[in-house]
């Protein structure tokens, strides 16, 4: 399950590429936390915490990948 798009942007670098596929992921994860909470498996918090907590680690990738930038 982990397929993921082309990066095509002009401003191209392994850690833009990194980046992009750390934001496909978190994409990936919140549709699935999203199906999980609509079919009863986690709560409403439960899946509000997974969610913050994912997109602090988003955050904290793009912070580390895109410092320079």
């Amino acid at each position: 399950m982990e397929a993921h798009g082309g990066y095509r942007g002009a401003d191209w670098s392994p850690d833009r590429l990194m980046f992009h596929q750390n934001l496909e992921t978190f994409a990936e994860r919140v549709g699935l936390i999203v199906g999980l909470q609509a079919n009863g498996k986690l709560n409403q918090d439960q899946a509000y915490d997974q969610i913050k907590l994912i997109w602090k680690q988003l955050k904290q990738s793009r912070d580390e990948l895109l410092k320079r930038d």
